[in-house]
């Protein structure tokens, strides 16, 4: 029995009206306090821009308020029933492939995450069979010698557990979406569903169960996305966020899933697919224009979710299933990097807002994505104004008498004491969506994650973190944001996702820039306008110190040090999951002598798609043509 989802477009109605009347809120507040006397052109533009952050603010706090209230109440998201066991019957017969696509990857680490994955499988029975596949497209010719080396050993290891195939592809055309579209249109017609893995995931065997029978209890299910949880990380770093995805992202994926309903977004990972489905109508044609905003499309997955949604296949996110796990960049500047090929990608998505026949839902998502890398150069360029203004009003001597004719000057009116409740306000915006997982937490599972006093330690350790490291990455996106703006493309290549301490030199060489700049800014805001100076303090302070952080921040000893002592820990610590314990317990792979070859290909065409008005005339774009709703 399918869950129904009732009320969509009412609660997308009621969310819009919340965010829309809070950001409104906000605008009138802070036009008062700006307004008297007279909007300056800068002042008019720092109302412009703060619009815009304090409405991506009001999504994220909205969000999370109505996942804490569905999580209090254990009510499930979509179909907003009391939750219960979440799994559905197993009535259906189907083939799922786990797909993992690698491009110049760790092979061992590949190979031992999808060993750990495969062996916690069930049994495989008639009615339902598993087959994992490595997509390479390698460019690396070591690489791809011992992707074969190792895959062999691997074949034979798993050969009575899960039949594993690997194949590389010379080319790399299309990257990631490009090879997951090669397997569709080479072998996808002899599977039923394909649940995509990156390099780095890790998911339960009863997790993948419980995400193939729904699959086969709904048919008009397209995309079924679970919420991945960072592990096995051991810097100060790695652990925050780690700690931070345990604690806050289930209560956000469920107010997130609440509003998105049927249209829920894809991550690109972790994830179900309807294998003919995918194949009839997410073939990505390229962007017209050079790279960075032409091109191929990076951010692929957002746009496979919006084209499936358009072709009226139902995209949902789960977020009741555990057992879902990622790896993730160890320090800073890993995860900087990564953010780097993210920015471009979402950038890209602005030119699809006006694609034919999208669901506004998909829009949306779009223009989410692109604003959180955009809202970073827009919180810069408050304060760039902010600043502007407040050293004009220090600099310039007042005027009281603007006319010859004037008999009595015009004094100064004070502005209504808004300030404080607009900055209260927008504080406790920002910081509620923490406060409220904390809170969610430490009535539910205070014990996974070492207690309660240790969970309030470790959350108030993780947003002072946050704090800190706030401006640094500001200013990294905001560059990111202005070099895609200016044409400069980036290559997109493997990610390291080894915990490793970096030098001195190499979180100097990378933070000199923003701290100069925040030493320079300190300094002259002290100097002439000293009121503003403590305002910019969480600014210019994270500036200051952006070198020791990154440094400090991806310590082993640290990380590890606190691991001891309690602080920071998540439930896959506290209670490892059998798939961790798997991947933790693994023998080395001995070397095998030959690789069986894939199965045989049985050709099915993925036809490109458009975002042009003529859309729903492509090949594979009726509904008809593909069986669904």
């Amino acid at each position: 029995m399918v869950a129904p989802v009732p009320f969509r477009r009412t609660r997308r109605l009621i969310f819009a009206l919340l965010v829309a009347a809070t950001t409104i809120l906000g605008l009138w507040t802070m036009f008062r306090i700006l307004h008297v006397g007279g909007l300056t052109p800068l002042e008019l533009a720092v109302m412009a821009l703060f619009t815009v952050t304090f409405g991506w603010i009001a999504v994220a706090f909205w969000s999370g308020l109505i996942g804490f209230a569905l999580s209090i109440m254990r009510r499930d998201p979509l179909s907003l029933a009391r939750a219960c066991d979440p799994r559905p019957p197993d009535t259906a017969h189907s083939i799922t492939a786990l797909v993992m696509p690698v491009h110049n990857e760790d092979v061992e680490r590949v190979a031992a995450g999808l060993e750990a994955t495969c062996r916690d499988l069930p049994p495989q029975t008639a009615a339902r069979r598993i087959e994992a596949f490595v997509l390479s497209d390698s460019t690396d010719a070591d690489s791809i010698a011992r992707e074969h080396a190792v895959m062999a050993a691997l074949q034979q290891r798993l050969a009575d557990h899960c039949r594993l195939h690997y194949r590389h592809r010379d080319s790399n055309a299309g990257r990631k979406a490009g090879n997951l579209g090669d397997f569709c249109e080479r072998w996808g017609a002899h599977y039923d569903f394909m649940l995509v893995l990156d390099a780095d995931s890790l998911m339960s065997g009863d997790t993948i169960h419980q995400m193939i029978a729904q699959m086969e209890a709904n048919p008009n299910l397209g995309l079924l996305q679970t919420v991945p949880i960072p592990v096995r990380q051991d810097s100060l770093f790695g652990r925050a966020n780690q700690f931070a995805a345990a604690v806050y992202s289930p209560m956000l994926a469920s107010g997130l899933s609440f509003w998105q309903s049927d249209a829920a977004n894809y991550f690109g990972h972790n994830a179900i697919l309807r294998v003919a489905a995918f194949t009839a109508h997410c073939g990505l044609p390229e962007l017209p224009g050079r790279p960075p905003l032409g091109g191929d499309i990076l951010s692929h997955d957002f746009v496979e979710a919006a084209l499936l949604r358009r072709a009226g296949w139902e995209v949902r996110m789960r977020t009741d299933l555990g057992g879902s796990f990622e790896e993730m960049p160890s320090h800073i500047l890993d995860y900087a990097k990564r953010d780097r090929r993210w920015v471009q990608g979402n950038l890209q998505h602005l030119r699809l807002l006006g694609g034919s026949g999208l669901h506004m839902v998909s829009r949306v998502h779009f223009l989410c994505g692109a604003l959180a890398y955009l809202s970073s150069l827009v919180w810069l360029a408050i304060l760039v104004v902010s600043t502007a203004d407040a050293l004009l009003h220090a600099l310039i001597d007042p005027n009281f008498f603007t006319s010859d004719a004037q008999l009595f000057p015009d004094w100064p009116i004070s502005p209504p004491n808004l300030i404080m409740p607009l900055l209260g306000g927008t504080l406790a915006m920002l910081l509620m969506p923490k406060v409220l997982g904390v809170a969610l937490v430490w009535r539910q599972s205070a014990a996974a994650f070492g207690g309660r006093a240790r969970l309030l330690a470790s959350a108030l350790l993780e947003a002072l973190f946050a704090i800190l490291i706030a401006p640094l990455m500001m200013v990294f996106h905001s560059r990111f944001v202005v070099e895609v703006l200016c044409g400069r493309t980036v290559a997109w290549n493997a990610q390291s996702r080894e915990g490793r301490a970096l030098p001195w030199r190499d979180a100097v060489r990378y933070t000199w820039p923003g701290t100069l700049v925040g030493a320079i800014w300190a300094g002259v805001t002290w100097w002439y306008t000293p009121g503003f100076f403590w305002w910019l303090t969480p600014v210019w302070l994270g500036l200051l110190l952006a070198a020791p952080l990154v440094r400090f921040s991806s310590s082993l000893t640290i990380g590890r040090r606190l691991r001891r002592r309690g602080l920071l820990l998540v439930p896959s610590e506290t209670s490892v999951p059998a798939v961790l314990s798997h991947l933790a317990g693994q023998a080395p792979l001995e070397d095998a002598a030959e690789l069986t070859p894939p199965p045989a290909e049985y050709r099915r065409a993925m036809p490109l798609q458009s975002f042009a008005g003529d859309w729903a005339l492509a090949p594979g774009n009726k509904k008809e043509s593909a069986t669904g709703p």
